[in-house]
């Protein structure tokens, strides 16, 4: 019976467990979550997680949800996945625990507070805040500056490796996510952490093609996104000028 792996790939955490399965060869059914359509609050997906997030996967009459809890669990159940993404040695794993763990209290915390605000709560016609979406830039700031100048300092990858883990994976999908920002907003974002920008792409040459293959659905967005943006902001000028 083949992994069932519940996600919508607009979703960060959804992205790294799909590339991580497709780059790994293991059998899996992808099942479409779509949240912007509020699918996740279906009867049928409560029986999955009950929490109503993505992703989440069942092995057999194993349920799970949780990106990081899977990342793991995926590692140690399928023997063919390369030790490099979650090596044996106990003191590594416990250096990509710390990773995951600081992911998701800064920069998740900062990225999805930011698209939050700027992208999600106006499609769905929900309040959006403007000092939230500051507060979530400034997480966002710090959270790549750590990564350039902490995370980042030993190697081409998380902890000075050779070759990616689970938290490069992780955390670079989740960085994406400001490709659906204004092309000035994200420059201005990520431009500055030249570390960061070829880390990410050492982690797209390292699970290609599938990391493009997985992304295509942000790539297709991009474009629509970034217009209605604009017409918002458009919209947001003419009223301060009334």
């Amino acid at each position: 019976m083949a992994l069932k792996v519940y996600a919508d790939r607009i979703s960060p955490p959804s992205r790294a467990i799909l590339i991580f399965c497709k780059v790994n060869g293991i059998d899996f059914e992808e099942i479409q979550v779509e949240i912007l359509k509020n699918q996740q609050y279906s009867p049928e997906y409560k029986a999955i997680n009950p929490l109503h997030q993505v992703p989440a996967i069942a092995d057999g009459r194993f349920k799970l949800f949780e990106s990081h809890a899977i990342l793991i669990y995926l590692s140690c159940a399928f023997p063919g996945v390369a030790n490099h993404w979650y090596p044996g040695d106990l003191f590594k794993r416990a250096k990509i625990h710390s990773i995951l763990d600081w992911h998701h209290s800064n920069l998740r915390r900062g990225s999805a507070g930011l698209s939050f605000n700027t992208i999600v709560a106006p499609l769905k016609g929900l309040p959006s805040y403007a000092q939230v979406t500051k507060e979530s830039e400034q997480v966002l700031v710090r959270s790549l500056s750590k990564l350039e100048l902490f995370w980042l300092k030993d190697g081409r990858f998380l902890l000075g490796s050779s070759q990616p883990s689970i938290a490069d994976l992780s955390l670079v999908c989740e960085i994406m996510e400001l490709e659906l920002q204004s092309e000035e907003d994200g420059h201005r974002i990520l431009g500055p952490y030249k570390k960061v920008l070829q880390w990410m792409e050492d982690t797209k040459s390292a699970t290609a093609p599938h990391f493009d293959e997985v992304h295509g659905v942000l790539f297709k967005s991009q474009k629509g996104i970034r217009e209605w943006m604009a017409t918002q902001s458009g919209k947001t000028e003419l009223k301060s000028k009334m």
